[in-house]
């Protein structure tokens, strides 16, 4: 499953999809994360990702995102603040499996 994590300029979100990518592992799952911008969201979100993520920092742009993510027919959630830290893998996990259901 493919991942798209978007922060301000792409960068900040490098831990949180670390930590994503260790608990994914951790507990079984085959999951890809990328990282982009806010200005590349709306054309990366397009290359076969199974769920895009807000980072927290950016929660003013959700709507927008959210937009962009639905007409490419993605589903986007705002990433809860404990999710978006080096330990909180478990906890965006968790929350990703909460919108999607079982992760393929």
């Amino acid at each position: 499953m493919k991942v798209l994590l978007v922060c301000s300029q792409g960068m900040s979100s490098a831990i949180c999809a670390k930590a994503l990518q260790e608990a994914a592992t951790k507990e079984g799952y085959d999951v890809e994360v990328h990282e982009c911008s806010t200005q590349a969201f709306a054309e990366e979100i397009k290359n076969g990702y199974a769920i895009g993520l807000v980072a927290p920092q950016i929660r003013h742009r959700f709507d927008v995102l959210k937009g962009e993510a639905n007409a490419a027919g993605v589903p986007c959630l705002l990433i809860q603040p404990q999710g978006y830290t080096p330990l909180g893998g478990g906890k965006l996990l968790a929350q990703i499996k909460q919108e999607l259901g079982e992760i393929k």
